[in-house]
């Protein structure tokens, strides 16, 4: 049986309530809860962890956040925190993140019309990246990129960066651009810069 989501009208009022599959098929708003799980190396270098999609999901083989997941009908951001345990095997509490604020994301992939309410955190996590866990139908492989290549990469600076990797058939891997998931707002990018502001001591951050 496909999943309930909450639906919300273009001004974020909750209208209703539909099935996964009717929602991506007639572009409803709806939430969804985004980690990006950052840290910073001995040396001193600050780096995301990310996801390269299996290729049976939606977006298959593209590099996309930490851990991300819909909430279904009657949860709050709060519900969300379970993605991080099921995509990274990280068990930690709501009370641990950093909240970004929201985001409106609208996206068109075969034909799924995605129109996200997106609750947008950081968690920071310094753990080796062999040490995650994470289930192989939904996910290829882990990449740990340096945000200073990150931010280079999705700046246009450079064509390609390497990143650390596991479960990808390399300890590391070259990815350009065009492997992240595309968005209107350069979604990726803004995510980097803030993490590179939450490393330089800002705390007032938002998405």
């Amino acid at each position: 049986m496909s999943e309930l989501f909450d639906i919300f009208d273009e001004a974020l009022n909750h209208i209703g309530v539909k099935s996964r599959d009717a929602v991506h098929r007639d572009g409803d708003w709806h939430q969804v809860f985004h980690c990006w799980v950052i840290g910073r190396d001995p040396t001193g270098d600050a780096f995301v962890i990310l996801q390269k999609r299996a290729q049976g999901k939606d977006y298959p083989g593209k590099v996309d956040i930490s851990a991300a997941g819909h909430l279904e009908a009657g949860e709050s951001a709060r519900d969300g925190v379970r993605e991080i345990e099921e995509e990274l095997g990280l068990q930690l509490d709501y009370d641990d993140l950093i909240p970004l604020g929201k985001r409106l994301g609208i996206a068109k992939e075969a034909d799924i019309i995605d129109c996200q309410i997106c609750h947008v955190y950081f968690y920071e996590c310094d753990q080796p990246l062999k040490a995650y866990r994470y289930p192989r139908d939904e996910i290829a492989g882990l990449l740990k990129l340096k945000l200073a290549d990150g931010l280079r990469l999705l700046s246009g600076e450079v064509e390609h960066v390497s990143a650390l990797a596991v479960g990808l058939g390399a300890s590391d891997i070259e990815i350009r651009r065009c492997d992240f998931i595309s968005s209107i707002d350069n979604y990726s990018l803004k995510a980097l810069i803030l993490a590179q502001r939450y490393f330089a001591g800002e705390k007032r951050l938002w998405i």
